[in-house]
């Protein structure tokens, strides 16, 4: 099976997002020291929030990605099915 392919402006999100959750950890460890308004207990949850947000539409495209190579009929089926379409074929009541 081949690697699920990824746009770049995703994977830039996602790099985003793990740079916010890392600087949230060292923030709240206090082992980096942040600017005043940013130093907060609240602006550092809302940090945490900010980077899943960042992470979740490239973990939403990955998802996807991998649902239509493992399960190619069920992602890209515009409504029936190739089971209807062999009765229709093998249907003897003419």
């Amino acid at each position: 099976m081949r690697s699920p392919v990824i746009p770049r402006s995703l994977l830039l999100l996602e790099v985003a997002g793990m740079a916010l959750l890392a600087l949230a950890f060292l923030a709240l460890n206090q082992t980096v020291a942040l600017p005043a308004p940013l130093d907060s207990g609240t602006a550092i949850v809302g940090m945490i929030f900010a980077g899943v947000a960042l992470m979740l539409p490239a973990t939403v495209a990955l998802v996807i990605a991998l649902a239509r190579q493992l399960a190619p009929r069920l992602m890209n089926a515009p409504g029936h099915s190739a089971h209807q379409d062999k009765e229709k074929r093998d249907d003897a009541d003419h």
